[in-house]
């Protein structure tokens, strides 16, 4: 199991360009599912979720091929399993996407329960509850969901709760059903409306994506024909390393991000004192060398600030001028990077689902572990600003979700190496 080796220190400057976002590309490989025809899928990141969800359809009998672009062509017209088995299950909880499109096709599905980060219970719920009102029959036993239907039929939909994988599942079912859907209370994020766009691409007809109701009229089929959909650029990425930058006191210019799915991380990295400037596809920041001021900040569904940078701002804050106030309204159990962290040196407190963060003017180095995908993220960034040298171990969450870290902050000067167990 390799280790992160960072010593700390060195402000970041330089031009990164943005990989293809993961929470994007994992729905729509599982979209892949539903297109009678040839597909492929472009900007696709090269992570460990990838690689387990190319395995997931390999075992199913799909032909996967990349090309000398690293585009992936998917055929599904090999397909001879409808089993998401445990092994490959337990380690992402994305898996789960490939219910909704399984049924809605071929009329069955047997997918292991997820699993994934342990950042707090993200139960499946309202997934097979939607199923079952689409008329789906729903079994859940021996740690499998067995799932089959005729054809599902439209319906109305009202989720109890905002759900990214929820939405995006019930969405694709929707696509193939008899009839219209309508999701209320749908996930608005911006890999939500990636994925309808994906699923539009191939003649679905889904109207309302980037609001809270989306209406599903059911199509007999869908195909790609063989065309390309390249997936949105990461805005968690993007985020992460601006962070980095404002952390350091360094200046960043990326390239190929979309500034406008960005509006509450770039409003609180202003607050902090950074100087932004965006075009169409770029963010430059600089924080002209100087220490960021502390900000507060309450996570909750897109567009207002995301849970998935709540960790980067943590170490932020501790090194900030001042004292900040993280309350996590999304995960109930989303801070045990603060333990990691204090062993650093960093000032926190916590009291429920509210850490009080109080700056110090440095961190130190030391050995730390990192416990889930964004939380490996913060330690990282932890450790580009503390003096001395930081250890971060168990980075397989780290490589799940961010593509060639180490190589894209040693691009912005950062001294950073994977070090082999």
């Amino acid at each position: 199991m390799d280790k992160l080796l960072i010593t700390g220190g060195i402000p970041l400057n330089g031009e990164l360009r943005v990989s293809g976002a993961k929470n994007a590309a994992l729905p729509i490989l599982a979209g892949t599912l539903l297109s009678e025809t040839l597909v492929s899928v472009g900007n696709v990141p090269h992570l460990l979720d990838i690689t387990t969800t190319m395995e997931l359809l390999g075992r199913m009998g799909i032909g996967l091929t990349v090309d000398e672009k690293l585009n992936i062509e998917v055929d599904t017209r090999s397909i001879g399993s409808y089993l998401a088995p445990y092994d490959l299950v337990k380690t992402m909880r994305a898996s789960i996407l490939v219910l909704g499109p399984l049924v809605a096709r071929f009329g069955q599905a047997e997918v292991s329960l997820p699993g994934g980060c342990a950042i707090g219970g993200r139960p499946v719920n309202l997934h097979l509850q939607g199923l079952a009102q689409m008329g789906a029959e729903i079994d859940v036993r021996n740690g499998y969901i067995h799932a089959r239907a005729k054809r599902l039929k439209g319906c109305r939909l009202v989720l109890d709760l905002v759900t990214v994988t929820g939405t995006e599942n019930l969405m694709m079912a929707a696509t193939l059903a008899e009839g219209t859907t309508v999701i209320e209370n749908a996930a608005r994020e911006p890999e939500v409306v990636d994925l309808a766009n994906f699923l539009n691409m191939m003649g679905a007809r889904i109207h309302g994506a980037g609001t809270d109701v989306l209406e599903i009229e059911g199509v007999p089929s869908l195909s790609a024909d063989g065309r390309l959909y390249r997936v949105m650029p990461d805005r968690i990425e993007a985020g992460t390393y601006l962070v980095a930058a404002a952390i350091t006191g360094g200046r960043l210019k990326l390239k190929d991000v979309r500034p406008e799915i960005l509006d509450a991380v770039l409003q609180k990295l202003r607050e902090a004192g950074a100087r932004i400037s965006v075009t169409d596809d770029t963010v430059e920041l600089d924080m002209g060398g100087q220490r960021p001021h502390a900000v507060s900040i309450r996570t909750a569904p897109y567009p207002a600030f995301p849970t998935d940078m709540q960790a980067q701002f943590m170490a932020l804050n501790a090194v900030a001028d001042g004292v900040g106030v993280i309350t996590e309204t999304i995960f109930e159990n989303r801070f045990m990077h603060v333990q990691e962290m204090q062993r650093m040196g960093a000032d926190i407190t916590v009291e429920s689902h509210t850490a009080i963060i109080r700056g110090k003017p440095a961190l130190t180095g030391a050995p730390v572990m990192a416990t889930d995908l964004r939380a490996s993220a913060s330690l990282v960034l932890a450790g580009l600003v503390a003096e001395g040298q930081t250890m971060v171990d168990r980075i397989y969450h780290i490589d799940r979700g961010y593509e060639c870290i180490e190589e894209k902050l040693s691009q912005l000067g950062a001294e950073i190496r994977r070090v082999p167990q």
